[in-house]
Order: C-alpha cells, then sequence, then structure tokens
C-alpha cells in the first residue's frame, strides 16, 4: 500500500497528515503529488468533487514555495465563497508546521479594504473566487505578477457560472513562466480551451473515466405524473428516515416553493439560492453541516463549491440541462469512499433523456417504484426501534422511573412495546392509507386522447420571471384549477409563452386572468394563432380570436399582430435551423 512517504513529502507535511489522520493517499493525491513536485509541469487532472484534491495540490505548493518571502507565490482560483474558505483552512491546516506561511482567502461579500490589508501584510498563497480577485487587481490591491504557481479548482464549475472572461485577464496579469494545475470534474470545450490558452504541455490525470459519475454512486429513476413529483418526493424522504441530502430544483422559485412546503409538512427543510443574502446564506449552510437541516433545496449556482460530507442522497426534482451539470450534482454524493444515492424524479416526456445520461457517465440507472404506505410504515418504525435500542440511558431518569414502573405495573412487556410504537405507527398510517400509485406505467402510450376542440393561449410570463415549461405548467393549473390532463403544450420563450387546453376552459381561463398580477405587474393573456413546437396530436388549429384578459375583440391591433408574427416568424426559423 502506498503512503504520504511514498510520494516524497517532506516531515513536517507528514506530521500535520497523522495530526489529521489520514491514514493513506487518495488515487488522486497518489496520482498528482509526485508530478507536481516536478518544477517543469503544467496538470490537468481530472477527477470528481470528494476525492482529495485540496491536499493533492496543496502540499506541494506549500513544500515548494518560500515561506522567507512575503510575496504571493501561489494562487488558487475557486468557484465559489463556501469553497474558497474551504480550501484556506484545509491548507492552513496542512502548513500548521511550516512556521511564517500565510494563506489569505478573497471573495465577495466582506470587506475588501480588510482583505486588502491582509494582503499588503504578505500572503505567500492567495485563495480566491474569480470576481473579487480581478476587482482587486483592477483596483492595484494585488499583484500576482511574480506567482510561481497557479491552480484552477473546479474549473468546469467557474467555467459554468461564467468566469471564463475573469479567468482569461486574471491569469493573463500571472508570470508565462508559472507551473499552472487545472483541476476539473468533466472536461467540456470551455476547460479545453482554458488548457490549450495558458498550459504548456500539461501532464493528463485521470481518475475514472471523463465526465463519468463517481464510482460509489448508485444512479435511480422514479417514474411519475409531473404535478406528483411533490409527493414522489416526500414518499421518497418517509422511506428514507436518516436521509441527508441536496434536493435540486432548475429555479430560484421551485426551490423556495418546495423548501417551504417541505417545512411546512414537518420535514427539517432549507432552501438555497442565489435571492438569500450572504448571511442568510451562511445560516443555512451552517444549520445543513450541523444536520440540523436534513433535506437542503438548492439551485445549481447556489450549490456550487458546496463541500459536505455525508451527504447520504442527491435528488434530481428536475433534471439539468446539461449531463455535465448532472454530473456535479451526483458528485455531491459517495465521497471519501462512502456509498451514496442519486435519485431523479421523472414525467414520462423526460423518460428518454436517461439513456444519454448513461451513456455519457457510463453508469446504469435503476428503475425503481415509489413506496407504498405499509413500505414506508415498516421503514419508519424500524426506524425508531433502532433508535430506541442504541439510546445512551441518562441516569437522571432514575428519579423519576418508580412513578414511571407503577403506572405500567399491569402492563406487559408486549403490550407497551405496541404503545410505544403505535403513535408512531399511527401517523403515517393515517396519511398513507388512503393515498394514491404514484407510479407511472412507463409501456404506456404517451398520447392521449384529446379532444379535437383546442385553444391556445398566449401569456405574457417567461423565462424572465423565473419560469421553465415544467414550473410554469405547474402555475397554471394550480392558478386555473385544472387537472393534470387538461393543460397542455407549453412553450416558454424569454418573455411571454404558449399553452393550450381544451376550449371549453376558455372562459375559465379568461377569467382567470382577468386584472391578473404577477409581482405587481399586469398579465396579458389572448388567444393565439401560434402553432405548438410539439405534434398537434390530431388537434385542429384555431384562428386567433383576440380575446385579452377577458374582453373579446373582433380586431388586432397593429402591435399585437406585430409581435404575433414576429413570435411565430422567429420560431418558423427556428425549426428550419
Amino acid at each position: 500500500m502506498t503512503t504520504f512517504q511514498d510520494l516524497g513529502l517532506e516531515a513536517r507535511s507528514i506530521q500535520a497528515i497523522d495530526e489529521l489522520g489520514f491514514t493513506s493517499p487518495t488515487e488522486i493525491q497518489q496520482k498528482a503529488i509526485p508530478v507536481l513536485f516536478q518544477h517543469d509541469h503544467d496538470l490537468v487532472a481530472l477527477a470528481q468533487t470528494g476525492t482529495g484534491k485540496t491536499a493533492a495540490f496543496g502540499f506541494p505548493m506549500i513544500e515548494q514555495i518560500n515561506i522567507d518571502s512575503r510575496t504571493t507565490q501561489g494562487l488558487i482560483l475557486s468557484p465559489t465563497r463556501e469553497l474558497c474558505l474551504q480550501i484556506t483552512n484545509e491548507l492552513k491546516l496542512y502548513g500548521k508546521f511550516f512556521k511564517g506561511l500565510n494563506v489569505t482567502a478573497i471573495y465577495g461579500g466582506a470587506s475588501i479594504t480588510d482583505q486588502a490589508r491582509q494582503i499588503k501584510k504578505g500572503s505567500q498563497i492567495v485563495v480566491a473566487t474569480p470576481g473579487r480577485l480581478k476587482d482587486m487587481i483592477g483596483r492595484r490591491l494585488i499583484d500576482i505578477s511574480k506567482i510561481e504557481y497557479a491552480v484552477l479548482d473546479e474549473a468546469d464549475e467557474m467555467l459554468n457560472m461564467g468566469f471564463y472572461e475573469d479567468i482569461t485577464s486574471i491569469l493573463s496579469n500571472t508570470p508565462e513562466e508559472k507551473s499552472t494545475w487545472l483541476f476539473s470534474a468533466t472536461m467540456p470545450k470551455e476547460v479545453a480551451v482554458i488548457a490549450k490558452k495558458f498550459m504548456h504541455q500539461p501532464v493528463e490525470i485521470t481518475v475514472g473515466s471523463k465526465n463519468q459519475g463517481a464510482v460509489n454512486v448508485s444512479h435511480e429513476y422514479y417514474l411519475v405524473n409531473a404535478r406528483d413529483r411533490y409527493l414522489a418526493l416526500k414518499r421518497l424522504a418517509d422511506f428514507n428516515p436518516d436521509i441527508f441530502s441536496v434536493i435540486f430544483c432548475r429555479t430560484k422559485r421551485d426551490t423556495q416553493k418546495i423548501a417551504e412546503r417541505l417545512i411546512e409538512d414537518g420535514y427539517n427543510a432549507g432552501a438555497l439560492h442565489g435571492d438569500l443574502s450572504q448571511n442568510q446564506r451562511d445560516l443555512v449552510m451552517k444549520a445543513f453541516r450541523n444536520k440540523q437541516i436534513q433535506m437542503l433545496v438548492a439551485t445549481d449556482v447556489a450549490a456550487r463549491g458546496i463541500d459536505v460530507e455525508d451527504i447520504t442522497h442527491v435528488i434530481h426534482y428536475q433534471l439539468p440541462d446539461e449531463i455535465e451539470v448532472y454530473t456535479h450534482r451526483s458528485g455531491r454524493t459517495g465521497r471519501a469512499g462512502k456509498s451514496g444515492v442519486s435519485i431523479v424524479i421523472l414525467s414520462k416526456s423526460e423518460l428518454r433523456r436517461i439513456k444519454g445520461i448513461e451513456q455519457k457517465i457510463q453508469k446504469t440507472f435503476e428503475r425503481k417504484d415509489i413506496p407504498d404506505s405499509i413500505e414506508i410504515c415498516e421503514v419508519q418504525l424500524m426506524s425508531l426501534a433502532n433508535k430506541i435500542h442504541e439510546t445512551d440511558v441518562n441516569h437522571e431518569i432514575d428519579t423519576y422511573l418508580e412513578e414511571i414502573h407503577a403506572l405500567f405495573e399491569d402492563t406487559s412487556k408486549e403490550e407497551l412495546i405496541k404503545k410505544v410504537f403505535t403513535a408512531e405507527f399511527d401517523r403515517f398510517f393515517t396519511y398513507y392509507k388512503k393515498s394514491k400509485d404514484l407510479n407511472v406505467d412507463s409501456t404506456s402510450s404517451l398520447a392521449k386522447s384529446y379532444s379535437a376542440d383546442s385553444t391556445r393561449y398566449f401569456i405574457s410570463l417567461g423565462h424572465k420571471d423565473g419560469f421553465d415549461w415544467m414550473s410554469l405548467k405547474d402555475f397554471l393549473r394550480e392558478t386555473l384549477q385544472l387537472k393534470k390532463d387538461e393543460l397542455y403544450k407549453v412553450d416558454v420563450k424569454s418573455s411571454f409563452s404558449f399553452f393550450n387546453t381544451d376550449s371549453d376552459k376558455a372562459q375559465r381561463v379568461f377569467e382567470v386572468f382577468n386584472n391578473f398580477n404577477f409581482n405587481g405587474r399586469l398579465v396579458k393573456i389572448e388567444e393565439s394563432d401560434q402553432p405548438s413546437r410539439r405534434r398537434d396530436r390530431g388537434r385542429k388549429s384555431r384562428p386567433f380570436k383576440g380575446k385579452k384578459n377577458g374582453s373579446r375583440s373582433t380586431k388586432r391591433s397593429r402591435d399585437k399582430k406585430g409581435r404575433t408574427d414576429r413570435a411565430t416568424s422567429k420560431m418558423r426559423r427556428s425549426r428550419r435551423r
């Protein structure tokens, strides 16, 4: 078995490793550390988060910088404040026995003056988020012209967050003769462009396969109707009493909504998205790390850079657009040799995407059924039994035992056990005894016997209002109080959308949206002759009737006609492409 001594680390590093309790190097550490001690090599390392990357670049950097100099010699770029602080804290632990080592974190949301003061005192290593570092370079508060080592950690995440220009600007301010070490979970073309532009014949190390999912993560999917996603989520949570999970949603609106519903239903949940202040975000993350929050509902952007151990499940409430994002999501679990589960809650329309993900991550998904009431009750009862069995006795209770014994003097052991567990059993059984089967048969036809008489609508809500097609569909169904099959063909654009209902629902649509406000803005709705981008399934297209906000009009105004014609023309050009 390879040891840290075998990798060529010096005694001070080994002493820190012993204090931290590391027993043997991970695969990425075994492969990267010897290469990074060779000064003339750049490195591209592909490995999932949670594989020990920080130690892989941290120890070689600490050992090779000149601690007697106060000049900034090492620069580490990371995508988020959380990861920036985490790397900084870990480097301080690694360098505990290197007297005089200073590591400074630079990130947004904190005093730039205080950070500049720390840099001026002298920091051999700076860990920074791209936006704040670029700002400080522009203000001449930091000099990185003499650095010898540059690390891009979570490179794909930084580029996904739109930091390409910031990164290229920062690296352009560094000397050409330096060692550049790039660490990434995946290798999209943007990362390859950075490597080609700023690195010289880099050595490439891969732990697993490119874009491959984490080895210890199993992948499952559950097929339900789109309107039953939340009910499915609750059942999965109840079926896994010790769940410690991140639940990913596509929009900030959905993230907040799902978290609030979970809290209302008695779950230890919290929301993490871009509308939170830095203080709110810190409080949520502190509660999650302390496991006061069991279910963290998050957007992809807000969750980037989070490194929390012991996450048991990653739940994809909605699938992301990019497979690389799925890889990053599922990489939040199954770390440090532990197993994890990545769960996808799917509707039929998304089922075809599973094959594409399987091919890219080289993993097979297992189709599973949403558990029923009996299965959930059984799991919950056994969970309670195990907790009682493993509970350490608090002997301060001895004072009260005599009265308790007297109360149960005529109660047998069997009857006492029944009484203890009945309350928990009743809670779940009463809730679930009349619940429906949420599972959907994937072999049944996707087609539906829609009525031939269908009406298509234009509505002035779109992506800019925080909707994707799924969340808009849910919003419209809830607002219009329609059943799952009564609203369909939802096409979402930037500032407007289209949808269909059967024509007998038209009066309800216009009545509900008459003088309807969303976030303080009047919502416009009218019938449209815009065709659906999906198959018509035999429906007859209907002429534009000019209804608007509940009133009928036989004429279209020029601006309405121009907007409709432009939208139609744009979609036709899009289809031809």
